[in-house]
C-alpha cells in the first residue's frame, strides 16, 4: 500500500462529503495493515465532522479501496476518524473550528490556557483570565483544546454562529 496513491483514490471521496484528509497512516500488524484516516471539515455547525458524515465516507471509501489495486493483495483493517480534541492545532483551520473552546497554548517562553474568541490569517485572538490578548501563529509552538465538561453557556454554541472574521 503506497500512502500517496491511497490518498489520491480518499481524498475525492471526502471532498464529495465535504470533508478533508488530515492525516492518512498505514501500519503493518502481522500479516495484516492498518489503514487509519483521520478526517477534519467544517460539519454542519462549523466545528468539525459529525459521527453521520463520517461513517457515510467509511463506507464509500471501504467500497472505492476493494475496487482499487492501491490495497494490493494484503487483508487490511480501515480506520476512519475525525481529528479529536486530542491532536495539536497546526492550521489556521483548526483554530477557526474551535472557537469557543478552551486551549492551551506553549508558546517560547511561557504557556497560557485560555478560550479562543477571534481568529485571523496571522494568529488568534485568546481570553484568559477575562483579558483578550492577541497572540501570532509564529509564536506558537503548540496549541491543544482542553476538555471542559460544562463550558460556559456563552461559549457553548459560539461555533454555531455563521460570520466573518476579524485579523488576530
Amino acid at each position: 500500500m503506497q500512502e500517496q496513491q491511497l490518498a489520491m483514490l480518499v481524498e475525492p471521496i471526502l471532498a464529495e462529503a465535504g470533508l478533508e484528509l488530515d492525516s492518512l497512516e498505514v501500519t503493518p500488524i502481522g500479516k495484516r495493515r492498518l489503514l487509519r484516516i483521520t478526517v477534519d471539515g467544517d460539519g454542519p455547525r462549523g466545528r468539525g465532522p459529525v459521527l453521520d458524515d463520517i461513517s457515510a465516507a467509511s463506507a464509500r471509501i471501504s467500497a472505492a479501496l476493494d475496487a482499487s489495486a492501491a490495497v494490493g493483495n494484503a487483508p487490511y483493517t480501515l480506520e476512519v476518524t475525525s481529528r479529536g480534541v486530542g491532536k495539536p492545532l497546526t492550521d489556521v483551520r483548526h483554530y477557526r473550528r474551535n472557537r469557543g473552546r478552551l486551549v492551551r497554548l506553549r508558546l517560547a517562553e511561557e504557556q497560557i490556557t485560555g478560550r479562543i474568541i477571534r481568529v485571523g490569517d496571522t494568529g488568534v485572538e485568546i481570553e484568559v483570565n477575562g483579558v483578550v490578548r492577541k497572540v501570532p501563529f509564529d509564536q506558537v509552538r503548540k496549541a491543544q483544546v482542553q476538555v471542559e465538561l460544562n463550558p460556559p453557556k456563552e461559549f457553548a454554541s459560539q461555533g454555531e454562529e455563521a460570520g466573518n472574521e476579524e485579523e488576530a
